[in-house]
């Protein structure tokens, strides 16, 4: 199903635009290690966006709350999430360049992941300055 760009399985949605892609899961748990059968399941059955890339690529990751923030590791968060994506944005987690992950209030519980591919000799650049 298409609407608007997006393509929607159960509460996973993604699209691609301006070379970008934006993936949304709908809701909220603690448990990092429910997020990634979601993801594989909504890739598998529901994305025919781009294939995987080479190159270096970054990724920002929005746990968006209602109320009082859930008690979550970060980390644990990111590492679940790049490892659902991994395989279908990008070959290998390796090549997340750069990390962005943050907890922010919203009006819905929800994760938010954006994934750029960065121009390589522009970060080579920065960091020789």
């Amino acid at each position: 199903m298409s609407e608007n760009n997006w393509t929607h399985h159960g509460k996973v949605r993604a699209r691609e635009a301006g070379g970008e892609l934006t993936l949304v899961v709908d809701g909220l748990t603690t448990q990092g290690k429910y997020y990634k059968p979601l993801i594989y399941e909504f890739f598998r059955k529901s994305w025919r966006g781009s294939r995987p890339a080479w190159g270096e690529f970054s990724v920002e990751i929005g746990m968006e709350y209602v109320g009082e923030p859930p008690w979550m590791d970060l980390d644990n968060l990111a590492k679940a999430l790049l490892d659902a994506i991994k395989g279908y944005a990008f070959h290998d987690d390796a090549q997340v360049a750069r990390l962005l992950v943050e907890r922010r209030p919203g009006d819905r519980e929800r994760i938010v992941i954006q994934v750029r591919k960065l121009n390589s000799s522009l970060m080579r650049r920065t960091l020789e300055d």
